[in-house]
């Protein structure tokens, strides 16, 4: 079993690898073929033609496009990124500089996800077609189906303008710096609050419906209804049978879900102005920061991968038969 396991982590990884390689070439090659020269926003009328070649000569965009790709792969197993053109510094500390936030922003958006939705399922499947799972069933709909920029821009107007109850924009406020400990995380929640709700909500919607008609199937399955007439416990049923065989199917989502909010929520955080990788990647794809468009783009791909990894790992611990269909 050991070794079918190693084999079947090898092949992962390398397929990962392939599907990072794969990403980043299409990312560097469509970017470098788009029109235009992202040296000119830095000069003017007043600047000599030999300053604009030193420039682009600087930036290697007077070489082939094969071979600025060519000095791109060597740099990146150097370990180097390149220089951001907006803020002239290397672009690894850009990313991780606006990283950090959207560790925590994704992280507390996620176990939101998650608790809401097991909470909810777990309610529903008690009655199912009662009047809660009914009301949640439509809820999620209407959830799932809203747009991030609708929802958001509306939890502003009735919560921000019309209520001044929560901040409109920013993650914290502007005498942050004073507060205590304990008034830092508070002020960090409540700038958080109108944001964490638009980013979860669709996800608490995908998530419920998910386990909800996992849980209703697996209750369904014959070895269930055996352990209901030999007189076990309902909680017993639902803790070491139900809830295991339902949430396996989960992971998978759960790891791409994941992965996604780790790469950065993209409008959520433009909307409610959120110094988040989403934002990173927006403003260096209109400015043409190309290191910078490709280290966030590599940041991304390689956090959805990991979590997916980590995912089809979990899944491999807790069910023996998924190392077969990774080995397939």
């Amino acid at each position: 079993m050991n070794k079918e396991f190693l084999k079947a982590l090898l092949k992962r990884i390398i397929s990962s690898l392939i599907t990072l390689f794969l990403l980043i070439s299409f990312l560097f090659i469509l970017i470098r073929l788009s029109p235009g020269d992202p040296a000119q926003k830095y000069l003017s009328a007043e600047f000599s033609p030999e300053l604009m070649k030193k420039v682009t000569s600087d930036f290697n965009l007077d070489k082939p496009v094969f071979n600025q790709y060519i000095i791109f792969v060597v740099n990146i197993f150097r370990g180097d990124l390149g220089i951001s053109y907006n803020y002239r510094l290397p672009v690894l500390t850009v990313v991780l500089q606006f990283l950090s936030f959207t560790f925590v922003f994704a992280f507390l958006s996620f176990i939101i996800q998650m608790v809401v939705s097991f909470y909810l399922a777990l309610k529903s499947i008690r009655n199912p077609g009662g009047l809660f799972d009914k009301i949640v069933s439509k809820f999620s709909l209407v959830a799932y189906a809203t747009p991030a920029f609708v929802l958001g821009l509306f939890l502003i107007y009735i919560f921000s303008v019309q209520l001044d109850l929560f901040p409109s924009s920013g993650s914290k406020a502007l005498e942050f710096d004073s507060f205590s400990f304990a008034g830092k995380i508070g002020d960090y929640f409540w700038h958080l609050t109108l944001p964490l709700i638009t980013l979860s909500s669709a996800g608490i919607a995908m998530f419920y419906k998910y386990l909800r008609d996992n849980l209703e199937d697996t209750y369904q399955q014959n070895f269930i209804l055996n352990l209901r007439a030999s007189g076990y416990d309902e909680k017993i049923i639902l803790k070491k049978h139900v809830l295991p065989n339902a949430i396996r199917p989960l992971l998978s989502v759960a790891g791409i879900e994941l992965g996604i909010l780790l790469g950065g929520a993209l409008i959520t955080e433009i909307i409610f102005g959120l110094p988040g990788m989403g934002r990173l990647m927006m403003d260096s794809v209109f400015s043409r920061d190309y290191p910078l468009v490709i280290g966030c783009a590599l940041a991304a791909g390689l956090l959805m991968i990991i979590s997916n990894f980590i995912a089809d790992l979990i899944k491999m611990k807790i069910d023996k038969r998924m190392i077969k269909g990774l080995m397939n």
